[in-house]
């Protein structure tokens, strides 16, 4: 008699199909999960190709679909959310609202021991922008035994909207604010994966943890391009230092264009305020304990991983 192939454990992941969360579920994969994936439509994408998820069809505004997606489950990552909207509210909806819904079912549940929701360094300061304000609200509406992460700027394959740094580190001039600089916490995608699976498997729920690569006070932009330009062989930019009054100007510039043409991006007013608070870094009290996990790619390996990636994709698209 042939025995019987235990089950694997089921991890439901919401966000699967977006750039962060195609390395959780190729890490969850490798490490001997079955993922159990919330998708809007069937997934086509080679990064996935060597995962064999479970499709539930359906999004976080959906009751049935997220009772299909955690029962069962041993674990649940939430990573779904917005990062560009046209207003507050369309925030709301899915970063604060769409989460409450999933804690509720996963409440309603009572059986699933360990659940992690993703969220941003941004929601420390939800007063600066609309997303860092539904970031905020999102973690209010988890449970007590949620597990929260905080990452800073998470890089790597796969970004598509990481390519400005590319084109800014191209340029003869790029921008900065005025002293004191910027400190942005930097984080590779396999990295926060990495972080992930391992806080699946871990016994201890909950807690709020802020997550970086081994630089937790962070970089300066002019660090990070100069970086990105030698990597491409190229003359670093001059920095061009800007006061505050222009970044909010051009913010609320990208604002208006953004509305008449009905294609939103990343940089907005509110994200111009997130940069002017300046301080990303990652307080170093608040890291996931050294014996759970910690970060291994650094900012130099993990952009020549990156850089490699959108010069293919370039490629790819002539």
């Amino acid at each position: 008699m042939t025995a019987a192939v235990p089950a694997l454990p089921v991890a439901a992941l919401t966000g699967g199909t977006g750039f962060i969360g195609q390395h959780v579920a190729v890490a969850l994969a490798a490490a001997g999960w079955q993922v159990r994936m919330l998708c809007r439509h069937d997934i086509v994408s080679p990064r996935l190709a060597n995962v064999t998820p479970e499709v539930v069809l359906g999004d976080l505004a959906d009751p049935a679909a997220l009772r299909r997606l955690v029962t069962g489950a041993t674990a649940v990552v939430h990573l779904a959310g917005l990062t560009k909207a046209r207003n507050r509210d369309e925030f709301m909806q899915v970063n604060r609202d769409g989460t409450a819904l999933l804690a509720g079912i996963v409440a309603a549940e009572n059986s699933v021991p360990r659940c992690i929701l993703v969220s941003s360094l941004a929601a420390r300061q939800p007063e600066l922008s609309d997303y860092a304000a539904s970031k905020r609200a999102g973690e209010a509406a988890v449970g007590p035994d949620w597990t929260i992460l905080r990452p800073g700027v998470v890089y790597g394959p796969g970004d598509q909207e990481g390519r400005a740094l590319q084109r800014l580190a191209s340029a003869p001039v790029a921008p900065q604010v005025r002293a004191p600089a910027a400190k942005l916490a930097m984080l590779h995608a396999a990295d926060l994966a990495e972080a992930i699976v391992m806080l699946c498997t871990d016994d201890a729920a909950g807690g709020r943890f802020e997550v970086s690569d081994a630089r937790p006070e962070g970089y300066d932009m002019e660090e990070i391009l100069h970086l990105v330009a030698e990597l491409l062989g190229r003359q670093p930019p001059r920095m061009v230092t800007l006061p505050d009054r222009l970044f909010s100007l051009a913010g609320i510039a990208a604002d208006a264009v953004a509305s008449a043409t009905g294609r939103q991006g990343i940089f907005g007013h509110g994200k111009a305020r997130e940069l002017l608070h300046r301080d990303w870094s990652v307080d170093p009290g608040r890291t996931i304990p050294a014996g759970l996990w910690t970060p291994r790619i650094s900012l130099a390996t993990g952009m020549r991983d990156t850089l490699q990636w959108w010069q293919a994709l370039r490629s790819q698209r002539g």
